[in-house]
């Protein structure tokens, strides 16, 4: 299995018809990942726990989580339902690997369904919603490397017909957001290029720092934890992984829906 990192941006995704990212997520299946994948580890920005944690449903179905407020245009959101099954054995062994890895804190919350960097991708990518899902936390008061080493510890997963994906954004500053009209900010696409091309070229390390790498790296994600599912995917498709852009589009001027591909070299 490759892993992936998925720009998620707004939740309108899920209903928006005008959005680009839309068309390129509803091909996943017949373009994209064409294997059906056993069950789908997500790593979302949208839960934030002191230690990693993963959601170890044991009922029949993962709940879904409406975690956006209901501005008019969401309102449709909050009638859709995301009804994919639980993964509690790989929630299992997501703790297993983790633990032996040496992260000495690892939880499972049992009742915590499926939040929006799960489900909106999801909807679009496999709207059969008949694979088991698993989401994995973030931390944000550590750093990249803590991510990417993360993803190390749960490579296993990919032989075992585990599907990887970081559901984050590539940009993700919302307070300075503008409209689909205005042209792209330059401290958004500074960012945006300096990260494909640190991908591309396979610059890891900079990647795990890429606070101190990467141009207006507070400015374009003042806050982590949508960045932070990217270290996990690439991490899990090692350190030789090659990077490929799948898609890219831009909304609301500086919101970069970048989608990339780490494909594991043997």
């Amino acid at each position: 299995m490759d892993t992936y990192f998925i720009s998620h941006g707004s939740p309108t995704l899920a209903i928006d018809e005008t959005m680009p990212a839309r068309p390129f997520l509803k091909s996943w299946q017949e373009i994209v990942h064409k294997e059906k994948p056993k069950s789908i580890l997500v790593i979302s920005a949208h839960w934030e726990t002191e230690y990693p944690s993963v959601n170890g449903v044991c009922i029949n179905q993962n709940s879904t989580i409406y975690d956006f407020n209901s501005h008019p245009e969401r309102l449709p959101l909050f009638e859709l339902n995301y009804p994919a099954p639980g993964a509690p054995k790989l929630a299992k062994r997501v703790q297993e690997l983790l633990t032996d890895s040496g992260f000495k804190h690892v939880k499972e919350d049992t009742t915590r369904g499926i939040d929006h960097g799960v489900w909106i991708p999801l909807i679009l990518m496999y709207p059969e919603a008949d694979i088991p899902v698993c989401q994995l936390s973030v931390q944000t008061e550590l750093d990249g490397t803590h991510h990417y080493n993360m993803g190390k510890a749960l490579a296993p997963l990919r032989d075992e017909g585990v599907l990887i994906i970081g559901s984050g954004s590539a940009t993700h500053n919302l307070p300075v957001l503008g409209k689909d009209s205005d042209s792209v900010p330059s401290w958004a696409s500074d960012f945006d290029t300096w990260l494909k091309e640190s991908l591309l070229a396979g610059r890891h390390d900079d990647i795990k720092h890429y606070m101190e790498k990467a141009p207006n790296a507070l400015m374009v994600h003042p806050e982590p934890e949508h960045f932070y599912p990217l270290h996990v995917a690439l991490g899990a498709a090692g350190e030789d992984a090659k990077a490929e852009l799948i898609h890219h589009s831009w909304r609301e001027a500086a919101l970069s829906y970048a989608c990339y591909r780490f494909k594991t070299i043997t």
